[in-house]
């Protein structure tokens, strides 16, 4: 196998060749045909503070990706050898995750755990499948596990990137009234041209909308004090970026609106059918742009330079 190794902050990913792995008791390997590039990993590449997180030294990095499952462990029933999966990347039980404690998708071939694995639909590309397990698990479980918007529901949608133009359309799918903030020109017109109701440059003007849920994407603190300030009465504020990891939040909205403001990380197998239950209506259809394999320590480059629209996917030939 060959794949592109994190060994440390500020160091280059390096290309590497490992002996290929094998199907251990209860996992798989696949080949992978697709891999999202995620923000997440260009942090890990220029900050130190996240090299606790990669706690078995040197790993091939990658946390969302899809592909064909090419061996099956001892004690796998439910896969076999030909299923097309896409991989939840964080182990809700154990908290390991893909690209970070073991080798992940920045590689042409992966042992994963089984239970992580969720089966593509037939009409779900590799790409989508890819772009699903990060970007999509996310925001699917902010909306609907953690903020449990229902159909009918004024949907607030703080930050129309990578995750948020998965939000705004998952949440018109299920049947919900969709508003977005951005400050970015681009983003604002894509939201309007997603179906938004109505699209704010600035969250404070959303509470004429008098959402029930606001998701918050960005997470720069203001974005989130101004949601408890937008959303209605009883309503919740589901906070999922981290662009400011401390803030001050206002007790007296929280108290007297008797707000929820909740955190939301990662999602659940479950969390991952449904967005690709979403894909397999034909409705969804987020920014994404493919590269090659070869061009992975590039495309994080033009992400860490805020040059990519929508999500990037490094695609396996």
């Amino acid at each position: 196998m060959k794949g592109w190794l994190f060994t440390g902050t500020n160091i280059p990913l390096k290309l590497v060749e490992k002996e290929d792995p094998k199907a251990t008791p209860n996992h798989v390997v696949i080949e992978v045909k697709a891999a999202g590039l995620c923000h997440s990993d260009v942090a890990a590449l220029q900050d130190p503070g996240w090299m606790p997180l990669f706690p078995n030294g040197p790993v091939i990095m990658g946390h969302e990706f899809a592909g064909v499952v090419i061996e099956v462990g001892e004690g796998v029933t439910e896969l076999k050898v030909g299923d097309r999966v896409g991989v939840n990347p964080l182990d809700q039980e154990t908290r390991e995750a893909a690209g970070y404690n073991y080798d992940g998708g920045y590689a042409n071939i992966a042992r994963v755990p089984a239970k992580n694995c969720v089966k593509l639909p037939d009409n779900v590309s590799f790409i989508e499948g890819a772009a699903a397990t990060d970007a999509g698990l996310t925001s699917y479980h902010a909306l609907f596990s953690i903020g449990q918007a229902k159909p009918g529901m004024k949907v607030g949608i703080i930050g129309v990137g990578g995750l948020g133009q998965f939000a705004v359309q998952m949440a018109m799918i299920k049947g919900c009234e969709v508003y977005a903030a951005d400050v970015s020109e681009a983003a604002i017109k894509l939201a309007e041209e997603l179906g938004c109701k109505k699209v704010y440059n600035n969250v404070l003007d959303m509470k004429e909308a008098e959402c029930d849920v606001i998701i918050d994407f960005a997470g720069f603190g203001q974005t989130t004090s101004d949601a408890l300030e937008a959303v209605k009465a009883k309503g919740t504020v589901v906070v999922v970026g981290m662009g400011k990891l401390q803030t001050e939040v206002n007790t007296y909205l929280l108290i007297t609106k008797e707000l929820k403001l909740l955190g939301s990380n990662g999602g659940t197998n479950e969390d991952l059918k449904g967005v690709y239950d979403c894909f397999a209506t034909g409705k969804l259809k987020p920014q994404l742009t493919t590269i090659s394999f070869d061009e992975i320590p590039e495309g994080l480059e033009k992400l860490k330079r805020h040059e990519v629209k929508g999500r990037l996917v490094a695609v396996f030939e």
